[in-house]
């Protein structure tokens, strides 16, 4: 086929009557995002700066970071010297499945509180030691991982079964 014949062919697929319906269809589709806050991911609506525990001893709120995308999940909380300690972060992994974390190049222990899409605490992982290697398992399959100082699940009483209200 000739270059021109190409070209024609292209400029044929392109025509304003085929583009029409997929222009519609996209300019609906970024009304209701706008409109709705709708995503195939939980939006940033939808993400709290604050969420809270429920145990035996009532309900403990933190300020959380989020880790949505697959880099933000890598770097979680490495490098960091200190946090708050009513702060944390969420890694969302937008589905329930079996999850691993290490420690690697972060300095701060941390408890890693693994909950299920519907909140439910599955396992906690008290003060998981520093800079460690050691893959540490979700143990069961869970949506979110939430990190927080190293103590604070024990201090205030989470265990499995306990509630998270991440919304």
């Amino acid at each position: 086929m000739s270059e021109s014949g190409s070209t024609g062919r292209v400029a044929s697929l392109l025509t304003p009557r085929r583009l029409a319906l997929p222009a519609l269809l996209a300019a609906v589709a970024v009304l209701l995002v706008a409109w709705f806050g709708f995503s195939p991911r939980l939006g940033a609506a939808s993400r709290p700066d604050r969420i809270s525990i429920t145990t035996d001893s009532g309900a403990h709120s933190f300020s959380v970071e989020w880790a949505v995308t697959e880099a933000e999940r890598e770097q979680g909380l490495m490098f960091r010297q200190s946090m708050p300690a009513d702060h944390g972060m969420v890694f969302d992994f937008d589905v329930d499945s079996p999850v691993y974390f290490w420690m690697k190049n972060t300095p701060l222990p941390l408890d890693m509180v693994f909950i299920t899409s519907d909140g439910t605490i599955v396992r906690i992982e008290q003060n998981a030691e520093p800079y460690s290697e050691r893959n540490i398992p979700s143990g069961a399959p869970v949506r979110y991982v939430l990190e927080i100082n190293g103590g604070v699940a024990k201090r205030i009483g989470a265990k499995p079964g306990d509630r998270v209200n991440l919304h």
